[in-house]
């Protein structure tokens, strides 16, 4: 019925049955080019918006020469084409209201609501596109050039509705930490300053502006919650202090207590404030990334399923928070020093004193690296690797006390024992994330090459450890492989005890992740060795040969030195007699180099392979299965095969 009634009524604005012959104006198509024209005085539009709002207004503006034959059509309207013009007007009208709150709405409100904006947008084009679906254009006699135009435009908002942005993800936690507070403490000026430039707010008049803005969101109550308009007050508030303006923003109904006037507090140290919330840190922890955070912020941070470090936005290795020991005791110093109070929390009461006491120990323990007495200097060295091998939180807080650098110097030390304690240590202490970043940068790995090709056989069998671990990092890889790290651990798994194989292997695997290093494994001679422990089975290493083969198998010169018909014998009796495992890796690396190269395909067909692989692809692991059915897809499509 309402429908209807507007229908009517825009009938009668249009007039007589010939619009333009009967001299009288159009005033449905005039309405709509004051919609485009009043678009186009708008200005300002706010950063978070910006590309989008100035894209619409540009494309609406494509409309007015539709619109213009539109109003110069000498044909009879019937009331199906008003229809389709009134539902133009009213996405017309649409388009201004949400270009108009995004020119002169709250630039803060605007960016809180980003996506909610951007649904918004999608909106607006669909009623555009479906508006302009129904536009009868040759009822209107509309030219075929002005339909090319409003057809570019039409292509244009699809396109613009597929599309997604890429949220700003530094303005979005910097505003979530600023909202995050709950006391009167000031913010860290670093996170306000980003914010006033990222929202253009460091002007006075644009600080007044969004005065008047952020007044008329408590009138429409356009967000969510009173609570959510103060919040945005509230950082208002904070932008104009760093700018030197300090009116308070006061509101009419159930906020109008609520002002901007903000408490001077006690300046904290930066470093001593968890990034999340801003305030002191009572049970400081620090995530994969080294950053540290309050153990409560950053675990529910977590636990609302995020995977990355709030802070530099990288993605977590693991979500393990280690307790920060060392600034927890630098805040216990200031708050004594400056009678701050420190808030309770249950979980750190009483930890305090024995977390000083192992601080005092490892300090010293580190002190007694540097002693000239021997058995001094190796007492310290056995001290730290039983307390790095005991927990996680202990290596970080070796680390984090510098234990790292001395270690690294007496791996040159003339004393085997020496050498073979530290070694072990700084494998321990590696097990940590950043302390691989330590080790490393440090100028270790060079020593431990030159343990790993002289030492005693504990010591390279932990040296070759230390290697694996420091390589999980893809910059370590390069770095072991460029330092000529590979050569002694070819020679080791050659020559090796078991668990020095078990190490080597490890390691080698590791590196040959990296191309470069697939070469230099190659050009060590690292294939005879991984044959031989194929065909050793007291040796339990099979599913390690096999591993590092099939990295190898994605080298020309890899394929070119495995490739030997005894090989493949052995490939085949695997994938016949193996176990599940076995038989998984074995048929990987057969389809690796059957892929490359049909000859391999042929010989193991020699050998019997066919009904082992029907067998595997029947009841092997899942692995197995879509490996072996690869392999028999692979083998009947080769010409040569009968």
């Amino acid at each position: 019925m309402e429908k209807q009634k507007v229908m009517e009524r825009e009938n009668n604005k249009w007039g007589v049955s010939s619009s333009s012959n009967g001299g009288e104006d159009n005033d449905l198509v005039r309405d709509m080019m004051e919609v485009i024209e009043t678009v186009g005085s708008y200005t300002g539009y706010r950063r978070t918006q910006r590309k989008e709002c100035l894209n619409l207004a540009r494309r609406l503006k494509l409309l007015v020469p539709l619109l213009e034959e539109i109003k110069e059509s000498v044909k009879l309207v019937s009331s199906e084409d008003l229809n389709c013009l009134v539902n133009l007007k009213e996405a017309l009208h649409g388009a201004m209201k949400l270009l108009k709150k995004c020119s002169c709405g709250s630039k803060i409100c605007l960016a809180l609501e980003s996506d909610a904006v951007m649904g918004r947008f999608h909106a607006v084009y669909d009623k555009l596109n479906q508006a302009m679906d129904a536009i009868p254009y040759d009822e209107f006699g509309i030219s075929v050039e002005v339909k090319e135009q409003v057809e570019l435009m039409h292509m244009q908002l699809k396109r613009a509705k597929r599309r997604t942005d890429t949220q700003d993800i530094e303005l979005a936690m910097d505003i979530m930490v600023v909202f995050s507070r709950k006391d009167d403490r000031t913010v860290d000026s670093a996170i306000l300053e980003r914010l006033a430039n990222k929202l253009e707010l460091l002007t006075i008049p644009d600080l007044k502006a969004e005065t008047v803005a952020v007044r008329q969101l408590s009138i429409e109550k356009d967000v969510q919650n009173a609570e959510s308009i103060w919040q945005i007050a509230n950082l208002l508030g904070k932008l104009k202090q760093i700018a030197g303006v300090h009116e308070a923003i006061e509101f009419d109904g159930p906020i109008s207590s609520k002002s901007l006037h903000r408490s001077r507090s006690l300046l904290i140290p930066h470093e001593f404030l968890c990034p999340i919330t801003l305030e002191i840190m009572v049970d400081p922890v620090t995530v994969a990334t080294g950053q540290t955070y309050e153990r409560e912020s950053i675990q529910r941070w977590l636990n609302s399923n995020h995977r990355t470090c709030p802070k530099t936005g990288q993605t977590l290795d693991h979500f393990s928070l280690a307790p920060n020991f060392a600034i927890r005791n630098l805040i216990l110093q200031w708050c004594e020093e400056n009678n701050f109070e420190l808030p309770k929390n249950d979980a750190c009461v009483g930890c305090a004193g024995s977390n000083a006491e192992l601080i005092e120990k490892i300090t010293c323990l580190v002190q007694n690296l540097f002693c000239t007495e021997l058995d001094v200097k190796r007492e310290a060295i056995a001290k730290i690797r039983m307390l790095s091998k005991e927990n996680p939180d202990n290596r970080i807080l070796i680390g984090n006390i510098g234990a790292i650098p001395p270690l690294i110097h007496l791996l040159s030390y003339q004393d085997s024992a020496v050498q073979e304690q530290t070694v072990t240590a700084l494998l321990n202490l590696s097990i940590d994330e950043e302390n691989k970043r330590i080790i490393a940068r440090e100028g270790a790995i060079p020593a431990i090459i030159e343990i790993l090709r002289n030492g005693t056989e504990e010591a390279r069998e932990n040296s070759a450890a230390a290697l694996f671990s420091l390589s999980m990092l893809d910059e370590n890889k390069v770095l072991v492989g460029a330092l000529n790290g590979i050569p002694p651990l070819v020679n080791l798994l050659q020559n090796g005890t078991i668990r020095g194989r078990k190490d080597a292997a490890t390691a080698l695997f590791n590196l040959s992740l990296n191309q470069t290093n697939k070469f230099r494994a190659i050009k060590a001679g690292i294939v005879p060795p991984l044959l031989r422990l194929l065909e050793d089975k007291n040796l339990g290493m099979i599913d390690e040969a096999l591993s590092i083969l099939l990295l190898l198998a994605s080298h020309p010169e890899g394929r070119n030195e495995i490739g030997r018909l005894a090989f493949i014998r052995t490939l085949v009796e695997i994938i016949r007699s193996g176990t599940p495992k076995n038989k998984e890796c074995a048929t990987s690396v057969l389809l690796e180099l059957g892929l490359n190269n049909s000859s391999f395909i042929l010989a193991a067909l020699q050998y019997g392979v066919y009904e082992h692989l029907v067998d595997i692809a029947r009841c092997g692991t899942n692995r197995a299965q879509r490996k072996a059915n690869s392999l028999l897809q692979h083998m009947s499509k080769c010409e040569h095969i009968p």
